[in-house]
């Protein structure tokens, strides 16, 4: 028993770790997750949705903090008490999201590795498991240092995590693993190989014959059935192939542009998924080097989920010598982690990328 709770305790820990570094390491990324988990189409829990940030502020935290706990033997009844109680949370809204197909990605490892709801609940039963092992068999878990070594390493986990959250926030992520990161090419990102597999879909066909209902089941040919035609059911039964980049557009007026501007030589995309919650005080500095992009060649532009009349004001307000193009508000949160943050890029490929607390890092070439 005792080398089972020994094995348990070191995969546990070290997973929790892991999966709590992953996510604070993108913590605006964890909270726009949490907020999908709020809305009402999911848990309809929208009062929450303001403290989206902070709870996966604090959550993040407390997941590496409780790894740290498990392998330090340190306070083990809290440890493992707390461990159960975010476990049990954690395998619920998965159980939850995978059954009813509410969330397609826990976001249980970022963007780090993707897990479908399934595999995310099992997950999250494997470990439950293992914690209940724990549990039963915690006269088996000591502490590896004293109290005050103990208490000492904690503590710097925590301000360790604090100081590390606070950079990021105030920045961007320290390791960006989304396929909008510096160096990836947006249009090579849509691309579908030929050879990808395609998806595969059943069709249920029912029809009355003779006055009994029946039902033939195709792979998308229509059956010759001597009956009038009722309707017919779809079933997704294999997932074809899906590009890293796949809801990526700019639109006007309704046409797709993107394929245009990615074709820039040097293009400066000015990214705001929302502008009635973005960072007012960063646009005179964006006014200052979108100016400054222009004279030197680039072809400027905004992109924005926001309205037209919003747009206009922004432009007006600011005085701003740019347009705004339309793109989908979750494939500009994926794009930047700051609202508004800028890119730049070369022929689709993206050369920088910056938060707006990073303006004046940008540099343009003549």
């Amino acid at each position: 028993m005792k080398i089972v709770v020994t094995l348990s305790r070191i995969f546990v820990g070290v997973l929790f770790i892991l999966s709590g570094l992953i996510k604070l390491n993108d913590p605006v990324g964890f909270s726009f997750k949490l907020e999908e988990y709020f809305s009402p189409a999911v848990l309809d829990l929208p009062f929450f949705t303001p403290y989206a940030l902070a709870l996966a502020i604090f959550l993040v935290i407390l997941e590496v903090v409780l790894g740290v706990l498990l392998l330090l033997g340190y306070q083990k009844r809290i440890t493992l008490w707390s461990l159960l109680g975010m476990i049990v949370f954690f395998t619920f809204l998965t159980f939850y999201s995978a059954y009813f197909n509410k969330v397609t990605d826990c976001g249980c490892f970022g963007d780090a590795i993707k897990l479908t709801p399934w595999e995310s609940f099992f997950k999250d039963v494997v470990l439950l498991v293992l914690i209940l092992v724990l549990l039963y068999g915690q006269k088996h878990i000591g502490p590896i240092f004293n109290t005050k070594l103990s208490l000492s390493l904690v503590i710097g986990s925590i301000l360790a995590c604090s100081l590390f959250v606070n950079q990021v926030i105030n920045h961007l992520p320290a390791v960006d693993f989304r396929p909008y990161k510096i160096g990836a090419s947006i249009p090579d990102g849509m691309v579908v190989p030929s050879e990808a597999p395609k998806a595969i879909f059943e069709y249920a066909w029912t029809f009355d014959v003779g006055g009994t209902e029946k039902t033939f089941v195709t792979n998308g040919e229509y059956p010759t059935v001597d009956g009038e035609f009722i309707g017919v059911e779809t079933e997704e039964i294999q997932k074809g192939y899906e590009p890293p980049i796949h809801d990526f557009t700019i639109e006007e007026d309704g046409t797709d542009r993107a394929a245009e501007f990615l074709a820039e030589p040097r293009l400066v995309m000015v990214v705001a998924y929302d502008l009635a919650k973005s960072n007012v005080n960063a646009f005179s500095k964006i006014k200052a080097i979108t100016d400054r992009a222009a004279d030197k060649g680039y072809k400027v532009i905004g992109v924005s989920a926001s309205n037209a009349a919003l747009s206009k004001r922004y432009i007006e307000e600011f005085q701003l010598i740019f347009p705004f193009y339309f793109t989908d508000e979750t494939a500009l949160k994926t794009i930047i982690r700051s609202n508004p943050g800028v890119l730049v890029l070369e022929k689709g490929t993206i050369r920088q990328k910056v938060h707006d607390n990073d303006l004046d890092k940008l540099t343009f070439n003549n």
